[in-house]
């Protein structure tokens, strides 16, 4: 593995979309004790949403030493585990975004990564995650000045990137970026052409409105976006914003950008503030989506959203209560690393 201080989109790569296929799964091991009510209860849904992706492709999880016997015990055998140290368990955003040029040559281009703007510590191991992901899979490294998760950016595959204001350009993680130095940025390191800026979501405070809990792209040009349908809603003016803002927008082709409404979960499912009650928050692995069941009515709906949007691929559910408590979803503690 090598580093360079070259960007990744001057040498020709680009971040491939999450649909596209992958060559394995990254996850991190639940070990920050602050964050989770119980502990066994979530190492068993994470081995549970683990479970789910390797039944599509093979899966990675990084596990602390002293966590490794009892992560064994869940994962079982299909699981590949590797010893690594970690403060906690989101490899979307402390992982590395895989980039690919033309000829298939993968990297990773790496962020500078803080906690969500400092919201807990320590997080310099899970700051150096990406880095060890990238050395064990053999691949160069890019670097950044950036301060940013992988949950923050939605790709297509083909040069548009979705994000929110609410994220990035927050004075948490860089009160010395414009966000026009923002978007030039994340196009450098994701291979992008064209940076959506989404309005986001301020009252999300665990991390300040990631787009991964909002929209998602779900094939070139389409976009799955949580609907403002329920009047209740505390958070409808907000997605009713986010909404306008994609109306009418274009890709990086130039292809009208169509949107795909998915509701939240029922607010009655929800355990304390933090709960993630997303359903863009799920995964796209090969040949499936694996997605949340909260054990509410709207799960059925959504699983036919899914289904609908990806006819040809298998809709897995997993009960996710005990990893929604700690404010993200399936989305937010999955990495793909593309083939």
């Amino acid at each position: 593995m090598k580093h360079t201080s070259a960007k990744p989109s001057d040498l020709g790569f680009r971040m491939p979309a999450e649909f596209a296929p992958h060559a394995r799964t990254w996850m991190m091991w639940p070990c920050r004790a602050e964050v989770w009510g119980d502990m066994g209860a979530t190492r068993r849904a994470y081995a549970a949403v683990a479970h789910a992706i390797r039944d599509f492709e093979p899966l990675t999880m990084a596990v602390r030493l002293e966590d490794m016997v009892q992560a064994k015990s869940l994962l079982g055998s299909d699981i590949e585990i590797v010893e690594m140290p970690l403060d906690d368990s989101w490899a979307r955003d402390a992982g590395p975004n895989f980039v690919v040029d033309a000829d298939g040559n993968k990297a990773a281009s790496l962020f500078r990564f803080n906690a969500w703007g400092g919201k807990y510590h320590p997080f310099d191991k899970d700051a150096a995650f990406g880095k060890r992901v990238a050395e064990l899979s053999g691949v160069r490294t890019f670097t950044t000045g950036l301060f940013a998760e992988g949950g923050g950016v939605s790709v297509d595959g083909e040069g548009t990137i979705l994000t929110t204001e609410t994220c990035f350009p927050n004075a948490n993680r860089n009160p010395d970026w414009s966000r026009a130095q923002i978007t030039e940025e994340l196009k450098a390191m994701l291979g992008g052409d064209k940076v959506i800026w989404l309005p986001g979501n301020a009252d999300e405070t665990e991390t300040d409105g990631h787009v991964d809990g909002i929209a998602v792209f779900v094939a070139p040009g389409v976009v799955l976006i949580e609907g403002a349908d329920d009047p209740t809603d505390p958070w409808r003016a907000i997605k009713l914003e986010n909404i306008d803002t994609l109306s009418g927008q274009t890709d990086a082709k130039g292809r009208p950008i169509r949107m795909v409404m998915i509701p939240e979960a029922e607010e009655s499912c929800a355990i304390g503030d933090r709960f993630c009650r997303s359903y863009v928050n799920s995964y796209f692995c090969n040949g499936g989506v694996v997605m949340p069941r909260y054990g509410t009515p709207r799960d059925g709906l959504a699983r036919e959203i899914f289904q609908d949007i990806f006819p040809d691929r298998r809709v897995s559910m997993v009960d996710i209560a005990d990893i929604a408590i700690g404010g993200g979803g399936i989305h937010c503690i999955t990495q793909q690393e593309p083939e």
